[in-house]
């Protein structure tokens, strides 16, 4: 049987693509940080669960063992290069087969942000390491939606981009399927950097109505600094996070990251996850409960 080694799983594409490749019968390891409530979940899925440090030679050597395929996801942090090399080094020695790469849809050499930038030269070490891999240039995901849910909570739709910046949302759930159909299929996809996209396109002001529609409530889009934002959520002195959403506000506005395909519903044989479906499925996130009053 194939074991799969799955990083940034508890992640919102690492959790459920574990769940996605149990269901094709894949034997999965999952590489995670921390052993808390989430790695026992991992667990119970009937996953191995390992701890490790991406930035670690050794603990990804030993992540590898007995594996023939992985998943490579590195969170908007320093350190991307570095830890593409590692992965790239036990992989090649473990001579797995296949690498499946998270990337940006914006992806290349002149990109200015470091992280995007930090993103195609992995892709390109992928390559040059000589492992199989597909690299998944994803636009913005759906999970934006969540990010944002106390605000919505509170009739607020707050973001750090233009208004008329368009983008095609993509949940997470959908991108776990397209990692599980390609580790299950990889031949047509190995060498490629392939274009993600969800269902429908909107410019943020649309995507704002279209939430409100969903839920009922009036919620005017409101466009913030980056700086502005990071503070609604406690993040002011993430500099890293603050650096990449101010150059991704310009590769929005070059349309960089717009589009639509249909790439992920050819892989997975069924519809991506419209907006209002992706609401629904998590509609306690972004409506008040209050109790009954006696």
């Amino acid at each position: 049987m194939t074991k799969v080694l799955v990083t940034g799983a508890s992640g919102d594409t690492g959790r459920p693509t574990v769940e996605r490749l149990i269901e094709k019968g894949f034997e999965v390891r999952a590489l995670v940080r921390r052993d808390d409530h989430r790695a026992q979940r991992l667990r119970d899925l009937g996953a191995e669960v390992v701890l490790g440090d991406m930035g670690s030679l050794r603990d990804i050597r030993l992540a590898m063992s007995d594996v023939q395929r992985a998943y490579f996801c590195y969170p908007l942090a320093e350190g991307l290069v570095e830890a593409a090399v590692i992965f790239a080094q036990a992989a090649r020695e473990a001579k797995l087969d296949l690498i499946v790469n998270m990337s940006h849809k914006q992806s290349r050499p002149a990109a200015r942000s470091k992280a995007t930038q930090n993103h195609w030269l992995s892709e390109q070490i992928f390559d040059w390491s000589g492992v199989p891999s597909v690299h998944l240039r994803v636009t913005f995901f759906a999970e934006w939606l969540l990010y944002i849910a106390p605000q919505i909570r509170y009739g607020r739709y707050v973001m750090p981009y233009n208004k008329e910046s368009r983008f095609a949302p993509i949940a997470g759930s959908d991108i776990a399927r397209i990692i599980a159909g390609i580790m299950d299929r990889p031949e047509p996809y190995v060498g490629r950097a392939i274009a993600l996209h969800g269902p429908v396109e909107y410019s943020h002001e649309e995507l704002a109505a279209e939430v409100g529609r969903v839920l009922g409530k009036h919620l005017p889009y409101e466009h913030v600094t980056v700086s502005v934002f990071l503070e609604l959520f406690g993040l002011q002195d993430a500099t890293a996070m603050r650096r990449h959403f101010e150059a991704v506000t310009i590769d929005q506005q070059e349309g960089l990251l717009a589009g639509t395909d249909s790439t992920g519903t050819e892989i997975i044989g069924q519809p991506l996850t419209t907006v209002e479906a992706f609401i629904k499925a998590n509609l306690s996130k972004f409506v008040l409960e209050y109790p009954i009053a006696a």
